[in-house]
């Protein structure tokens, strides 16, 4: 058996229109694969930074502050501090309620007079780091 000239035309084209389809699905999924590796590397990258900004695990005060800096007799201000591979964390003088590492807190003091706060943050090898902010009372 004789296929006809249009059959076999028709064939073959659909035969190219199964390719055509089919390398349009493939490179299209291979485009949003190079764009989700692009945009995981992306992500990993920028965690990495972040780990490496806040001290990469090594004991660190990564910040130490008084907000505000300045308060009126009476009133009260927030210590907030954050830090890294910390095992313990005490402020002097000690403020009211307790301190832990985090990587942000805040504490509220009210000091009566101008008073300097210094936060000591120790590891588990017995390494301390210090950090001080004062307090100014009007």
């Amino acid at each position: 058996m004789r296929l006809s000239p249009f059959w076999l035309v028709l064939g073959l084209l659909v035969a190219a229109g199964i390719i055509y389809d089919g390398w349009i699905f493939y490179s299209r999924w291979s485009g949003n694969r190079q764009v989700a590796q692009a945009q995981a590397q992306k992500k990993l990258s920028q965690e990495r930074k972040t780990i490496d900004d806040y001290g990469g695990g090594d004991l660190k005060i990564v910040s130490f502050y008084a907000a505000p800096g300045a308060i009126r007799r009476g009133g009260h201000t927030d210590l907030c501090y954050g830090v890294t591979g910390a095992k313990t964390v005490r402020m002097e003088p000690p403020a009211a309620d307790p301190v832990w590492p985090s990587l942000t807190r805040c504490v509220p003091v009210s000091p009566k007079r101008d008073t300097e706060y210094k936060l000591v943050a120790e590891d588990d090898a017995g390494h301390s780091v210090t950090q001080s902010v004062a307090v100014t009372v009007q």
